[in-house]
């Protein structure tokens, strides 16, 4: 079965500090994001044509699943991804807001950066994990 693993941290536990402790980044990385990776892969063990695919194409396309698993991989599956996508753009001395083309697009289409925290903050808090 080609099953799904943790990533390596690009950066140290503790170089998110002082904003993200080492402990903190420890557990999201080996506990959370791990038992992502183990449910996910549990989900998709009796069903050897959807392993292996990129963890984007199963969650974005997920009618093509089985139905009795849709919920599993949607949930740890998204999980995986989420927490895939936040090792990566977190980082050591980051953060400030937006320039360039990005910060454009968003002032074209939400007005500006603060309504685009708002906007991207209630979309947050009405997802799983």
């Amino acid at each position: 079965m080609a099953e799904y693993t943790l990533p390596p941290l690009p950066y140290d536990y503790g170089a998110l500090e002082p904003h993200v402790d080492a402990k903190t980044m420890e557990i999201h990385h080996t506990k959370h994001h791990q038992t992502y990776i183990n449910n996910v892969n549990a989900a998709l063990k009796d069903y050897p044509d959807h392993q292996g695919k990129p963890i984007e194409e199963l969650i974005s396309n997920l009618d093509a699943l089985p139905e009795g698993i849709r919920t599993a991989v949607r949930n740890n599956g998204g999980g995986h991804a989420n927490h895939s996508l936040f090792w990566q753009i977190m980082k050591p001395a980051g953060g400030g807001e937006p320039t360039g083309a990005l910060a454009q697009a968003i002032t074209s289409a939400l007005g500006g950066f603060a309504a685009f925290k708002e906007a991207f903050t209630k979309a947050a808090t009405t997802r799983f994990g």
